[in-house]
């Protein structure tokens, strides 16, 4: 049986991914900042919780021991984002980079480098990592793509960093699966439910390179559709 780890997963698109691969026979470990909430999605979802806090090294320690010692991780999503203040480029601060970068960038590596262990011992490992358009250098600049007409520093570049990170772990360990997506501007709380795609929708591609095995692809960057321009 495939064990699955998803981090930041009470909630949206890791709730979502969650759900659909607990029906798919995955064992899943909800990695939540709070307990109370955490053990309470599990629950519901049939899926067992760690607590993990990407900020916080020994929070991550604890979680890799706490999945070691049931028997191992397969595969590992990392989920866990924010978005940051919403500020106009010329109000927004080095803090307020820094500190969308302590989760979407350095909570990934934290994350990452304790679970690689784990992974290494799996004989299909397979890593996705969250990304977004707003990460894409071509998407963002191209007239014809929503993503084109948002503007800000925090987030896009921090999920750019993270595109970076998906292709030299994916050299860096070739027995891994590592691939970054883009789940698409998806209705949920991350964004105060302004996107037009359902979470259903949204989450179908990080379930889907979730379930790729030993034979996908690795430094992928990929949507719903396929593979999509760094």
């Amino acid at each position: 049986m495939t064990t699955t780890l998803i981090t930041g997963a009470t909630r949206g698109l890791g709730h979502e991914t969650a759900r659909r691969l607990v029906a798919a026979g995955h064992t899943v470990w909800i990695g939540a900042r709070d307990p109370e909430r955490g053990r309470a999605v599990a629950a519901g979802l049939g899926a067992r919780h760690v607590a993990l806090d990407v900020l916080d090294d020994d929070s991550v320690a604890a979680a890799a021991a706490t999945v070691a010692a049931a028997g191992g991780l397969d595969v590992l999503v990392n989920n866990a984002g924010i978005a940051g203040a919403r500020r106009p480029v010329s109000e927004t601060s080095p803090e307020d980079v820094r500190h969308v970068f302590e989760t979407n960038v350095f909570g990934v590596v934290r994350v990452l480098q304790a679970f690689l262990p784990l992974l290494e011992r799996s004989p299909a490992p397979v890593v996705v990592n969250v990304s977004s358009g707003m990460g894409s250098l071509a998407i963002t600049t191209d007239p014809e793509r929503l993503e084109s007409g948002i503007v800000g520093l925090a987030y896009p570049s921090s999920k750019a960093a993270l595109n970076m990170l998906t292709t030299q772990y994916a050299k860096a360990y070739p027995a891994l699966r590592i691939n970054a997506v883009d789940p698409g501007y998806t209705s949920t709380e991350f964004n105060g439910h302004r996107g037009w795609k359902p979470v259903e929708q949204g989450a179908e591609v990080i379930v889907r390179m979730a379930s790729i095995g030993a034979g996908g692809p690795t430094g992928a960057y990929v949507d719903e559709d396929g593979p999509i321009p760094w």
